[in-house]
């Protein structure tokens, strides 16, 4: 990996973004379902992420479901210029709070129709297929969003939860500008994936950034107390340094929280402490 850390990624060689950006699934109400408790609440953690200068916010048409993109048209339409609003949609939510793929092409086109009303949008910045359906060929499913990319719908693609056969046969249909996997310094199976994004200056936005136990780790705790940080704090800093693709999207419904992950951009880790972490 490379040990140069720049501030900005270009998705798709166009949109330029600081690379820390905000995930807002969590704005959301109980297992992700519903409204927020405090709606207001919610609300401001948006604006003052903007303040803070991050410009790369990630949502999903599944999270509400619904719910997060329209407090995001609520709060901050009429968007800043450099704002990118990335979305997903692909996976069909219920009252059980399941996660259901659905990759048929109607059902996509249909999605994407939705999520860029609720968006208050004309095109969507950034759309990506949320996860391969297994009953649905994973062509049919990108030729379809293709198409809408073709139409102006869509600006740029990119895809979530995929191998790297699958992001080969992806890139094969259309030109892909990020992928989104699950991937923190405690969950790394899916290294091979950002190798093959690095390899191809793809930007890699992973989820979960801050594994569950990932915090609990020791080299990390000892390198967050030498540094006067949080284990979360220095968590996000390994992701920016590990490679100049990452795009972590930590997500909160905290303002104190936001400020905080915030705060991992200025944090520039040594390559002794690099190592020490990626052992």
């Amino acid at each position: 990996m490379a040990d140069t850390t720049p501030e900005t990624f270009d998705i798709g060689g166009e949109l330029t973004v600081n690379r820390l950006g905000f995930g807002a699934m969590r704005l959301t109400g109980e297992n992700i379902i519903g409204q927020p408790t405090d709606v207001n609440a919610a609300k401001a953690v948006l604006r003052r992420a903007v303040d803070l200068g991050i410009d790369l916010f990630d949502t999903a048409d599944s999270y509400g479901p619904g719910v997060s993109e329209r407090l995001i048209r609520e709060t901050l339409r009429p968007y800043p210029e450099e704002l990118t609003i990335a979305t997903k949609g692909g996976l069909l939510r219920n009252r059980a709070g399941d996660w259901l793929p659905r990759g048929d092409p109607d059902y996509l086109r249909n999605a994407v129709l939705c999520s860029r009303d609720r968006l208050g949008v004309e095109t969507i910045d950034l759309y990506q297929y949320h996860r391969p359906d297994p009953d649905v060929s994973l062509e049919d499913s990108l030729t379809a969003l293709a198409e809408l990319q073709d139409d102006g719908v869509i600006d740029h693609l990119g895809v979530s939860n995929v191998t790297v056969e699958q992001l080969d046969r992806a890139r094969d249909i259309t030109e892909i500008a990020t992928v989104q996997n699950q991937y923190n310094i405690a969950t790394r199976d899916d290294e091979d994936v950002l190798d093959a994004c690095e390899n191809a200056g793809i930007g890699f936005i992973p989820w979960a950034p801050i594994g569950s136990g990932s915090v609990e780790d020791p080299a990390l705790k000892a390198v967050a107390e030498a540094r006067d940080a949080t284990p979360h704090q220095i968590a996000l800093a390994w992701l920016l340094h590990h490679s100049p693709v990452t795009l972590p999207i930590p997500g909160t419904a905290s303002v104190d929280h936001l400020e905080e992950n915030a705060a991992a951009a200025d944090i520039d880790l040594t390559a002794e402490e690099m190592q020490r972490l990626s052992e």
